[in-house]
C-alpha cells in the first residue's frame, strides 16, 4: 500500500474513545548514557546544530499530569543549551491520534509525540515513525533495559519505533475492609471472585445497594479474561480473533452475565464509566473493581477503609494487557539528533520521566528505574504500587496489528450488544467475528 494512501486512512479512520479512557486517569539511570547527547547521535543523523534548534513535543496529559510534563520539559530546557522543547497539549490520546493523523499528512508533524501504545502499529506502518535502533546503540544503551512487560508496542518490521513513557495495566483494587467483615481472601482466581463477589452483594427493598465487583466500559477488561482463559485476541497470522473457535469468547462473556445476573457485577454506563466505577468503590457500594494502575493514587487519598491491590484474578492463567502511550521521533523532523536527545534523557537520565513517573502512578519502565533508591522508598510507602509493577511479569499484548482500531471499534459494539442489551453471546461473537474478519481481510 503507497504511503499517501496509508495516510489517507489514518486520517479518515474512527478513533474511539472508550480504550482510551482506560489508560488515561525515575534513579530512571542511563545505563552508560550520562554523557549521551550530540557527539553520541547515530552517524546518519544531521550533524550536532550549532546554533539553538527548537523541538515540538506533542502529548496527551491535562491536569496535573500536564503540570508534571511542563515541569520535566522545564528541566531538560534548563540542562540543554542548544535545544529548546516546546511542548503543546493536544487533548487526550484519541484527539492526539487524530491531530498527528492530519498533521502527518499536510506535513506539520512534531519532531515528538506522545502515542497511546495501540495505535503505533498504525502509524508505523505509513512509514512516519524514525528507526529509534542506531540512535540507542549509539548512546550505549542496551534495549534490555527497559521493562520487557511494555515492550509490545515498542517494535514494527523489526524496527524500533517507540519507547515506554506514561503505561499502565488494569489491576484489582479490593476494599479489605469489607471482605474481611465477611471472612474472605482476596481472590485470585475466576472461581474465588465470583464467590466473593456474590458474598458481598446486598440488596435491600428489591434494590442492590451494593455490589460484588465492577470494572469501566471498556475491551481492557474483556481481553484481560479471554488472555486469562489462554485466549489471543488476534490469531497468529491475524487472519481472525482467537477466542471463537475455542469457546474463550463464549465462556468470557458467559461468566460476565451471570455474574451481572447476580449483583455480583456492576456494569457501569459507557458514559464516564470510569469515574462512575471509581466513586461507587469510594462510596462503599462496590466491593472490588477492575481498574487501572493509574487509579491506585487518586483511590488511595479518597477513601477512609484498607484499600489494597492485587493481581488481576486468573483462570487457566494470570495475564494482563497493557495500556497507556509511547514516545515515538517522527520521521520527517528536521532535528532528530535534537529530538533523540529529549527522548533519550526522558527515558535515561535520573531528572527525565522519573520525577514523573513518581509523582504519576505510571509504571517505571526501566531497569535503573526500578532499581532508583526513590522508587524502593516509594514502594516501602505505598505498596499498592509495587503490586502494579509485579503484575507485570503476566503482562500480554495479543491486540497488536494495524487494524486494531477499526476492529476495535467492533468489539465495542459486540460489548454493548452483550453487556447492556443482552443479545445472544454466541450470535453477537459470530457477527463480530465475520466483521473482524472482513476488516483483516482488507
Amino acid at each position: 500500500m503507497e504511503m499517501k494512501k496509508k495516510l489517507s486512512m489514518l486520517v479518515t479512520m474512527t478513533v474511539m474513545t472508550g480504550l482510551l479512557a482506560a489508560c488515561g486517569s525515575s534513579n530512571g539511570g542511563n545505563a552508560g548514557a550520562e554523557n549521551a547527547g550530540n557527539a553520541n547521535a547515530p552517524s546518519n543523523a544531521p550533524a550536532a546544530p550549532a546554533e539553538k534548534v527548537t523541538l515540538q513535543f506533542w502529548h496527551s496529559m491535562g491536569g496535573d499530569n500536564g503540570k508534571r510534563i511542563d515541569a520535566m520539559i522545564q528541566r531538560f530546557n534548563e540542562s540543554h543549551d542548544n535545544i529548546e522543547v516546546v511542548g503543546t497539549f493536544q487533548g487526550g490520546y484519541d484527539e492526539t491520534v487524530t491531530k498527528l493523523q492530519q498533521a502527518v499528512a499536510s506535513g506539520s508533524a512534531p519532531d515528538v509525540s506522545m502515542l497511546e501504545r495501540a495505535y503505533v502499529e498504525m502509524f508505523a506502518d505509513s512509514e512516519v515513525l524514525e528507526d529509534l535502533t542506531p540512535y540507542l546503540e549509539k548512546s550505549g544503551i542496551s534495549a534490555d533495559e527497559f521493562t520487557p512487560g511494555l515492550m509490545g508496542h515498542s517494535y514494527f518490521n523489526d524496527q524500533l519505533v517507540s519507547l515506554p513513557l506514561n503505561r499502565s495495566t488494569p489491576i484489582l483494587h479490593v476494599n479489605k475492609t469489607l471482605l474481611d467483615e465477611k471472612g474472605l481472601a482476596v481472590p485470585t482466581t475466576w472461581e474465588e471472585l465470583e464467590a466473593a463477589a456474590n458474598a458481598l452483594v446486598v440488596k435491600e427493598n428489591g434494590e442492590y445497594t451494593r455490589y460484588g465487583f465492577s470494572m469501566p466500559y471498556d475491551t481492557w477488561y474483556p481481553i484481560a479474561m479471554i488472555s486469562q482463559a489462554e485466549g489471543t485476541f488476534f490469531n497468529e497470522d491475524k487472519t481472525s480473533i482467537g477466542f471463537y473457535d475455542n469457546g474463550v469468547g463464549m465462556k468470557v462473556f458467559s461468566q460476565l452475565k451471570k455474574l451481572q445476573g447476580t449483583g455480583a457485577l456492576y456494569y457501569p454506563p459507557s458514559t464516564d464509566s470510569g469515574n462512575i466505577v471509581n466513586g461507587m468503590f469510594k462510596e462503599g457500594k462496590v466491593a472490588m473493581v477492575y481498574q487501572s494502575t493509574g487509579s491506585i493514587g487518586g483511590l488511595a487519598s479518597a477513601v477512609d477503609f484498607d484499600y489494597v491491590t492485587a493481581f488481576l484474578p486468573k483462570d487457566k492463567v494470570f495475564a494482563n494487557p497493557t495500556g497507556g502511550a509511547n514516545v515515538s521521533m517522527l520521521a520527517a523532523s528536521e532535528n532528530k539528533e535534537g529530538a533523540w536527545e529529549f527522548i533519550r534523557w526522558m527515558e535515561t537520565d535520573p531528572q527525565g520521566a522519573l520525577p514523573f513517573i513518581l509523582e504519576s502512578g505510571y509504571l517505571p519502565f526501566t531497569k535503573s528505574m526500578v532499581e532508583s533508591q526513590e522508587m524502593k522508598d516509594l514502594w516501602a510507602k505505598e505498596p499498592n504500587r509495587k503490586v502494579a509493577y509485579d503484575q507485570l511479569q503476566y503482562a500480554v499484548d495479543t491486540n497488536n496489528d494495524v487494524a486494531w482500531p477499526e476492529v476495535m471499534h467492533e468489539f465495542f459494539s459486540a460489548i454493548e450488544a452483550i453487556m447492556y442489551d443482552s443479545k445472544d453471546i454466541q450470535a453477537t461473537l459470530d457477527t463480530f467475528k465475520k466483521e473482524a474478519d472482513r476488516i483483516l481481510a482488507d
